[in-house]
């Protein structure tokens, strides 16, 4: 003990000596990335169901006429106009033979009336010509009742013709309602064809060969017009300023690979007053492999913007704050950071870090402010 202070004298007195004597403590490593650049993207997951978009109910629109031939089933694509189902038509085809029928007695009658009507006219002519003659002879000549009877003749010839083309009158609107029931024939007849209202896919036939079609019921057919399939998501209403109409989306069906692109359509002004949900409507652009009623997920971008990255592991964070450690000049110095969009594992940050910057890539609670590190270089999001 008596020997410490004679080596301390020496130690002081030589400098080269004490640095041979007292080696030197290297500073810790700690791992540290550069902060750059990089594209982020807020999105939203959103859930729900496949539905169509627009649906078209095809119904009979004839009653009790039974359904003899099926010309669609599920999952075919028809055109507007093209016959998906054929009804019996044969009662009707007897109605239009009796209207063919009573046409042509309609025919007859108007002819027959058109004849009489000349005869009656002929007649007449005759009877006033005879009257006007025997009224300029007078009683000199022809007696008194010999003028009446003519007189009567001449009145007798225009009752008549009166008849005839009241009869003529009634053949023709007898003619006229045989042919407004041929046209109401000629719709019901057309009925019996169950046509497509309108472009799309066959959704759901319910129609049978052998049943009976009911104008009231279960539609025969639904059809998805266009066949286009929108995800009807519900989404938490604090979420729904977030959406706007036209932004892009990723979509998830079950059992399939790989994502659909999708763009929001529609977003419904009403929430549920108990879920507290609104819906928003994503338009697939690939229905090929959607089918309605099925369940699908995806995330809808928000927000897409460029800003300088950090991993989130840098980041402490105290409630509302974060903050994370900055290496320069091989010294740790301590930031307040605004943080922005989170994606996987990095964090943008909005304010308090300037691309370039090298960051201690995981906090460590024996960092403090001021303190001496050997900054091993990774690449941004490795360990």
């Amino acid at each position: 003990m008596r020997h410490m202070p004679t080596l301390l004298a020496l130690l002081l007195a030589s400098p080269a000596l004490a640095a041979e004597a007292i080696p030197l403590v290297e500073p810790p490593a700690v791992t540290v990335v550069a902060a750059a650049k990089r594209d982020f993207v807020d999105r939203l997951f959103v859930s729900g169901t496949l539905v169509a978009r627009e649906e078209a109910l095809v119904s009979a629109q004839i009653d009790g006429l039974t359904i003899t031939q099926l010309l669609a089933e599920d999952g075919d694509r028809v055109a507007a106009g093209q016959t998906l189902a054929r009804l019996d038509r044969t009662q009707l085809d007897a109605l239009i033979a009796q209207n063919d029928a009573a046409t042509a007695r309609a025919d007859a009658a108007i002819a027959q009336a058109k004849s009489a009507i000349v005869q009656a006219e002929a007649q007449t002519g005759f009877a006033a010509n005879d009257y006007e003659r025997a009224q300029k002879l007078g009683g000199g000549v022809m007696s008194t009742s010999a003028i009446e009877q003519r007189e009567t003749a001449a009145k007798t010839s225009r009752a008549q013709l009166e008849s005839a083309h009241n009869a003529l009158a009634v053949a023709q609107a007898d003619r006229l309602s045989r042919v407004a029931e041929r046209r109401e024939l000629q719709v019901r007849i057309e009925r019996t064809e169950v046509k497509a209202p309108v472009s799309g896919v066959v959704s759901r036939r319910s129609a049978k060969v052998g049943a009976s079609a009911a104008i009231a019921g279960e539609p025969l057919f639904r059809i998805v017009a266009d066949g286009a399939i929108d995800l009807q998501a519900e989404v938490a209403e604090q979420s729904l300023p977030r959406l706007a109409v036209g932004m892009p989306a990723a979509i998830r069906l079950p059992g399939l690979a790989g994502d659909i692109e999708g763009t929001v359509r529609q977003i419904d002004q009403e929430v549920d007053k108990a879920s507290r949900t609104g819906k928003v409507h994503i338009a697939l652009s690939d229905v090929s492999r959607a089918h309605i009623g099925a369940f699908a997920s995806g995330e809808v971008d928000v927000t897409r913007r460029e800003g300088v990255g950090a991993p989130a592991s840098a980041l402490r964070i105290d409630g509302a704050s974060a903050k994370l450690m900055v290496v320069r000049d091989d010294k740790v110095e301590e930031r307040a950071v605004k943080r922005g969009i989170v994606e996987g594992d990095m964090v943008e940050i909005r304010d308090g870090l300037t691309a370039g910057d090298v960051v201690v890539a995981r906090a460590a609670a024996f960092l403090r402010p001021g303190d001496r590190v050997r900054p091993m270089l990774v690449k941004a999001g490795g360990g």
